[in-house]
């Protein structure tokens, strides 16, 4: 039943997720925050993570227990491609705020309500995900967990900006609030990633951190 439950919360996420950077993508036309083309390269490279990890987990589960080698091989490259896909993003991140424009930002509310949806709908998925690895501890879900906790954090930081652009458009402090919202964000998927890169240890310290 754990296992059951597991992949439908997996396949629950990706299917969440991937509306997300179409809607977002949407939202660009209305607006030219650079959160909000950081928001959307993030939730891209987010949803490719998800999709990696349900798909892994479903191998993984399919059939029994499965053979250790194979496991430790299977994970070892869903983190490569997951961590890659994460760096390469933070890397692009920190080029848009750095070089962004800071003029005119548009019309930021669509942005705005979809940042605040997403931090009511990544704050469940954290919760759940962790409740499903203390039921029965495993390396996919625990890292689910940190994912969705952060996608919380990071949602929360952009609304903050977005809503900071949306009531006051002309501040002084406004672009600035808007590039380092970019920032956390590139930092976010820069730190991720990296983490991801390194296995089997990551996993491992994940996992324990969900018992």
């Amino acid at each position: 039943m754990g296992e059951k439950s597991g992949q439908r919360t997996l396949l629950a996420s990706v299917l969440l997720s991937s509306p997300g950077p179409i809607v977002v993508g949407i939202a660009l036309f209305f607006g030219r925050s650079s959160t909000q083309l950081a928001d959307f390269i993030r939730r891209t490279a987010e949803l490719g993570a998800i999709i990696v990890s349900w798909l892994v987990y479903s191998i993984l589960h399919k059939g029994g227990e499965p053979d250790p080698v194979r496991k430790e091989r299977l994970e070892r490259i869903a983190n490569a491609c997951v961590g890659v896909a994460m760096c390469l993003s933070g890397l692009a991140m920190l080029i848009i705020a750095i070089f962004s424009s800071h003029g005119e930002k548009g019309n930021v509310i669509p942005g705005l309500v979809i940042a605040i949806l997403g931090v009511t709908t990544n704050c469940w998925f954290w919760l759940r995900y962790r409740k499903l690895d203390r039921e029965k501890p495993n390396a996919i879900l625990a890292v689910q967990s940190k994912l969705y906790r952060a996608k919380t954090l990071v949602d929360a930081c952009i609304t903050i900006a977005l809503l900071v652009v949306a009531i006051a458009p002309e501040a002084f402090i406004t672009p600035y609030v808007d590039m380092v919202g970019s920032m956390i964000v590139a930092i976010y998927l820069i730190f991720s990633g990296n983490s991801t890169l390194k296995g089997k240890n990551t996993i491992q310290e994940v996992a324990g951190e969900g018992t």
